[in-house]
C-alpha cells in the first residue's frame, strides 16, 4: 500500500508498529512517545499523527482531534484533513468545512480527497449547487482518481442533473475512449435526456466512437437521430452529423442498415413540403453524398435516384465523383417494379396539394390516370375522319349496336362481369343508363362496362372517339386521350383510303405521342368495291410514311378471328406495365406544368381583378352620386308640386272663409232673438264652412292630389328608367344580371291610400267659436242684446248693428285657424315626402353600396393575396419544385436495369 493510500485510510500508524505483534497499537505508540521524549531533540509529530489515527478508528474523535491539532511537520495538511474527518463524524459539518477549506498542500491526492470530502459535506447539508461545483472540480482536477467520475455520475443521475451527467459522459468518452462511457451516453440519449442539447456538443464523442466501434457508432447516431427527430434541433443535428460523416472513412467492412434507413426517412421527410428549399439547399447535398457513402443494398437504387434527381434540379450542388458513383449504381441495379404505384401516389399527392391551394385539376383527368393502373386490358384507341363507318365496325366487333356517328363524346368499352355505365366529366362522375343519357358534349368520357367476349378474350378495351373533322380537328377528343391509349387504330374508308387530310392527322398524332404504336384498319363493311388492289394500294401508301405500321382489311364479322390475332400482335410485343409507368409519369409532368402555368394565371388574375374592381368602384361611386342627385331632384320636384297644390287651395280657402262667414248676415232679421242670435250664427257659420270644404275644397283637392300622384309616378318611372340603364351598364361589366336597381313603387300606393283617406268622407273639423269669442265689440253687442232684447223698439237698430257686425268682421284669424286645422294632415303628409322619396330610392342605393363593399373587399383580398404571392413566392413554387424532384427520382428508378445511362 502506498503512503498516500495509508494516509487516506488512516493506516500510517502501521508503518510505525510494523513487526510488533500481540501488543495494542495504543500501548506501542505510547511507549514510543515516552521514549522519543527522552531524546535530546525529539520529533513527536509522527507519533502523535499515528496515535490520532488509532483513536479515530476506535471512534475517540476528540482524542484524535487533540493529537492532530499539535502536528507541525510535513504531515500537518493530512492532520488537518483528518481533524475535519473527525468533525464530520461528530456531525459538526460547519467546523469540518472550515478546516477542509483551510488546507494548503501540493499533494494532488490530498487536494482530491479534500474536494471529495467537501462534496460529501455539501450533499449532507443539502447545498447541492456547491456539491456540484466541488465534484466537477474534482473530476476536472484529477479525473483518473479512484471512483471520482463514478461518484460524479451516480450523484448527477440520482439528482437528475442530466446536463452535468451528459457533460461527464461526453468528456470521459472522449478522454478515455472507454466503451462503457459511450454506452452511458447512449443510455442518456435513449432516455431522451439530450433532446435540448445542441447537436454539435457531441461531435467529438461521435468522431472518437467512429474510430473505436462502427456498430456502436451507428447505434449511438441512430439514437441521436430519433431523439432529435420532430424537434427544434432536428435540422441542426442533420447538418452536424453530415459534416462529421463527410470527413470520415469507414472502409467496406460494415453494413449501415439502420443508418441508411434513417437517411431514407429523413430525406423524404425533408422533401415532403414541410420545408422551403432555402432551408434545404445547404443541407441536402451533404446528406445525399453521405447517404451514397453508407447506403445498403436495400436503399442503393433510391439513394442513387434521389441524388441524380437533386443534381438535375439543382445543378452543380453534388460533387462529380458522387454523381459517377450513383450513375453506376443505377446501371448496376435490377429492374425496379414499383414505378406504377409510385407514380400514382405522386399524382395523388400533387392533386391533394392543388386542392388545398384552391386549384381543381378535374375529375376526368384524375379518372384517366387511375384507369392506367388497370393492367388487365390494353387500351386500343379507335379513331378516324368522318365517313369511314367506324361505328359500324365497332358495333360489328362487339356484336351489338352500341354507338352511332352522332355521338360527340368519347366512349370506352370494357369487358366486365357487371353492367355499368358512367358519364365522366371534369366536374364529376355520374351513373347513366344509356349512352343517350349523357350530355352530348365534348370533354366527356363515357365508360361502358358489360360482358363483351371479344374484349375479354383478347384482353383489350376500346376507346371510341368522335370522328375527326372540321377546322378544329386537332382539338378532337382523340388527341386528348393519346396518353390513355396503349395503341391506336386509325380507321380508313376504302373508297378514299389514306387521304392527305388523314395523313396530316396521323402525323400530328405521331408528333404528340411518338411512342404510341399506330396501325390502320381498312373498313370495307359498307364498300361495294373492296378489292385486293385497293388493299395493296392502301398498304403501300401507309408504309411509305409509317413503315412499322400494319394495315388490317376488315369486311365483316367473318374477319373477327383475324382481327383478334391482329390486335394481339399489336400489343404482345410490348411491356404494358412499363408503358403505363411512362404514361402516369406523363400525366404527373403535365399536372405539374399546369400548376406552374396556373400560378401565373392566378397572379395575372389578381392584377386584372384589382384593376377591374378599382374601375368598377369608380363607376359605382359616380353612380351613387348620380343617384343621390337624382333623389334630390325628384324630391324637390315632387315636393314643390305638392306644396303648390296645398298652398293654392289654402289661399283660396283663406279667401272663401271670410266671404262665407259674412254671408251668414242674411240670417239676421228684425224678428231674430238677439239674446241667442250669436249661438245660431256660430252654428251656421261652422256648418257652412264644413259644407264648403266637403263639397268644394275636398273634391278639388282630391283631383289635384291624384294628378300629383300621376306626375310623381312619371317622375319615378323616369328615375327607374335611368336606373335600368345604369344597371344594364353594370351588368354588362359583370357579364351577368347581378345588379338590379329596382325602386320601391309601393310608396305610390301609400300615397294613394293616404290621399284617399284625407280627401274622402265628411270633414271632421272641431267646432270653431266664431261669434262666441270674447272680443270687446262682440261682448258689448251680446250684452246689449241681453239688456235690450225686450225692447221691441230697439230691434231695428240691433238688426242693423248685428248685420253690419257679421258682414264687416275681420275673419282672418278664424280663417287661419280653420285652414290650419284642415291642412294639418296634409302638412304632415308633406313633411314625410322627403322620407318617402328616400325610401323609393333606398334599394338601389343599398345595392350600389353592397356592390361597392364587395368590390372593395375583393380589391383588399386580392391585394393581400398578391402581396403574399410576391413576398413569399416560394410557398407556392417550392412544393411544385419538390414534385418535379420526386418525379425525376421515379424516372431514374424506373430506368434502372436498362444498361448504361448517361447522366442528363
Amino acid at each position: 500500500m502506498t503512503i498516500d493510500k495509508k494516509f487516506i485510510s488512516k493506516r500510517y500508524y502501521e508503518t510505525l508498529i510494523e513487526g510488533i505483534d500481540h501488543v495494542h497499537p495504543i500501548q506501542i505508540l505510547g511507549n514510543m512517545y515516552m521514549d522519543e521524549q527522552q531524546e535530546e531533540v525529539s520529533e513527536l509529530s509522527f507519533i502523535r499523527f499515528a496515535q490520532g489515527e488509532v483513536y479515530f478508528h476506535n471512534r475517540d474523535y476528540e482524542a484524535a482531534i487533540f493529537k492532530w491539532e499539535n502536528i507541525t511537520n510535513e504531515l500537518e495538511p493530512w492532520a488537518k484533513k483528518n481533524m475535519a474527518d473527525a468533525y464530520f463524524e461528530l456531525a459538526q459539518l460547519s467546523t469540518a468545512e472550515d478546516i477542509y477549506k483551510s488546507i494548503q498542500t501540493d499533494s494532488d491526492v490530498l487536494k482530491t480527497e479534500v474536494l471529495l470530502q467537501l462534496f460529501r459535506i455539501y450533499v449532507a447539508r443539502g447545498k447541492l449547487d456547491l456539491a456540484v461545483e466541488r465534484i466537477k472540480e474534482a473530476v476536472y482536477f484529477n479525473p483518473d482518481y479512484r471512483n471520482v467520475t463514478e461518484i460524479a455520475k451516480e450523484f448527477f443521475e440520482e439528482h437528475q442533473d442530466w446536463k452535468n451527467a451528459i457533460e461527464l459522459a461526453v468528456n470521459e468518452s472522449v478522454r478515455t475512449g472507454d466503451i462503457a462511457w459511450f454506452d452511458t451516453l447512449l443510455s442518456y440519449v435513449e432516455q431522451e435526456r439530450t433532446k435540448k442539447t445542441e447537436p454539435n456538443y457531441f461531435n467529438e464523442a461521435l468522431v472518437e466512437l467512429f474510430k473505436l466501434d462502427l456498430a456502436r457508432f451507428e447505434r449511438l447516431s441512430g439514437a441521436f437521430w430519433n431523439n432529435y427527430r420532430n424537434g427544434d434541433l432536428y435540422i441542426s443535428w442533420i447538418k452536424e452529423f453530415n459534416h462529421i460523416l463527410l470527413h470520415l472513412e469507414s472502409g467496406n467492412d460494415h453494413t449501415w442498415r439502420d443508418l441508411s434507413a434513417l437517411y431514407y426517412d429523413s430525406y423524404f421527410d425533408f422533401i415532403n413540403g414541410k420545408y422551403l428549399i432555402r432551408e434545404l439547399a445547404h443541407l441536402i447535398p451533404n446528406h445525399l453524398t453521405n447517404w451514397v457513402k453508407i447506403t445498403d443494398s436495400k436503399h442503393a437504387l433510391i439513394t442513387a435516384a434521389s441524388t441524380l434527381a437533386w443534381s438535375e434540379i439543382f445543378t452543380n450542388s453534388i460533387d462529380p465523383s458522387t454523381l459517377n458513383t450513383v450513375e453506376n449504381m443505377v446501371n448496376r441495379s435490377t429492374r425496379y417494379h414499383g414505378g406504377l404505384d409510385d407514380g400514382f401516389k405522386l399524382f395523388e399527392s400533387v392533386l391533394s396539394w392543388a386542392k388545398l391551394n384552391g386549384i381543381e385539376i378535374g375529375k376526368r383527368f384524375e379518372w384517366m390516370v387511375h384507369e392506367l393502373l388497370d393492367l388487365r386490358a390494353s387500351h386500343v384507341l379507335i379513331t378516324g375522319v368522318a365517313g369511314n363507318s367506324k361505328s359500324n365496325f365497332i358495333n360489328a366487333v362487339l356484336e351489338e349496336k352500341v354507338v352511332n356517328e352522332s355521338i360527340s363524346s368519347t366512349v370506352m368499352f370494357k369487358d366486365d362481369d357487371f353492367i355499368e355505365m358512367k358519364e365522366i366529366t371534369d366536374e364529376g362522375i355520374r351513373v347513366i343508363s344509356d349512352v343517350a343519357d349523357a350530355e352530348n358534349i365534348t370533354q366527356t368520357m363515357i365508360l361502358s362496362k358489360k360482358p363483351i367476349s371479344f374484349l375479354g378474350e383478347n384482353e383489350i378495351a376500346f376507346i371510341d372517339t368522335p370522328p375527326i373533322t372540321g377546322l378544329n380537328r386537332f382539338k378532337n377528343d382523340a388527341f386528348q386521350y393519346l396518353q390513355l391509349a396503349d395503341s391506336l387504330l386509325f380507321v380508313l374508308n376504302p373508297d378514299s383510303s389514306f387521304t392527305e387530310e388523314e395523313l396530316e392527322i396521323v402525323v400530328k398524332i405521331r408528333d404528340q405521342a411518338s411512342d404510341l404504336p399506330i396501325h390502320f384498319l381498312l373498313n370495307g363493311m359498307d364498300s361495294n368495291d373492296f378489292t385486293q388492289e385497293i388493299i395493296d394500294n392502301t398498304v403501300s401508301r401507309v408504309n411509305t410514311y409509317f413503315p412499322k405500321s400494319k394495315v388490317f382489311a376488315f369486311s365483316g364479322r367473318d374477319d373477327q378471328y383475324a382481327l383478334a390475332s391482329f390486335l394481339k400482335a399489336m400489343n404482345n410485343s410490348r411491356e404494358l406495365e412499363e408503358e403505363r409507368i411512362a404514361k402516369v409519369q406523363h400525366y404527373v409532368r403535365k399536372t405539374i406544368k399546369y400548376l406552374l402555368e396556373r400560378r401565373v394565371e392566378i397572379e395575372n388574375g389578381y392584377i386584372e381583378s384589382i384593376k377591374w374592381n378599382e374601375n368598377l368602384v369608380t363607376k359605382i361611386n359616380g353612380a351613387t352620386h348620380q343617384l343621390s342627385d337624382l333623389e334630390e331632384e325628384k324630391t324637390r320636384i315632387i315636393k314643390r308640386s305638392f306644396t303648390k297644390i296645398k298652398d293654392d287651395i289654402k289661399q283660396e280657402l283663406l279667401e272663401d272663409i271670410p266671404r262665407i262667414l259674412g254671408s251668414c248676415s242674411e240670417l239676421i232679421t228684425e224678428d231674430s232673438d238677439f239674446a241667442k242670435i250669436h249661438i245660431k250664427l256660430n252654428d251656421e257659420m261652422n256648418h257652412r264652412i264644413s259644407k264648403h270644404i266637403e263639397e268644394a275644397v275636398m273634391p278639388r283637392f282630391q283631383r289635384a292630389i291624384n294628378h300629383w300622384i300621376v306626375e310623381a309616378n312619371n317622375e319615378f318611372e323616369q328615375g327607374q328608367g335611368f336606373l335600368n340603364e345604369m344597371s344594364t351598364g353594370f351588368n354588362d361589366l359583370y357579364e351577368e344580371d347581378k345588379l338590379v336597381l329596382a325602386c320601391d313603387f309601393r310608396v305610390l300606393d301609400d300615397w294613394r291610400r293616404d290621399a284617399d283617406r284625407m280627401t274622402r268622407g265628411s270633414v271632421q273639423l272641431e267646432k270653431v267659436n266664431i261669434l262666441n269669442r270674447f272680443s270687446p265689440s262682440q261682448f258689448l253687442l251680446k250684452s246689449a242684446g241681453k239688456l235690450l232684447g225686450a225692447l221691441q223698439q230697439n230691434n231695428a237698430m240691433l238688426h242693423n248693428k248685428y248685420k253690419q257686425f257679421v258682414e264687416n268682421e275681420d275673419y282672418r284669424e278664424v280663417a287661419d285657424s280653420i285652414s290650419n286645422q284642415f291642412f294639418h294632415g296634409f302638412e304632415l303628409f308633406e313633411k314625410a315626402l322627403d322620407r318617402d322619396v328616400s325610401m323609393f330610392f333606398s334599394h338601389p342605393l343599398a345595392e350600389l353600396k353592397a356592390a361597392m363593399d364587395e368590390s372593395l373587399k375583393e380589391i383588399e383580398d386580392h391585394k393581400e393575396s398578391l402581396k403574399e404571392m410576391r413576398t413569399n413566392p416560394e410557398t407556392y413554387r417550392d412544393p411544385i419544385t419538390l414534385f418535379q424532384l420526386k418525379l425525376l427520382q421515379i424516372e431514374w428508378m424506373t430506368s434502372a436495369g436498362e444498361g448504361a445511362y448517361q447522366y442528363r
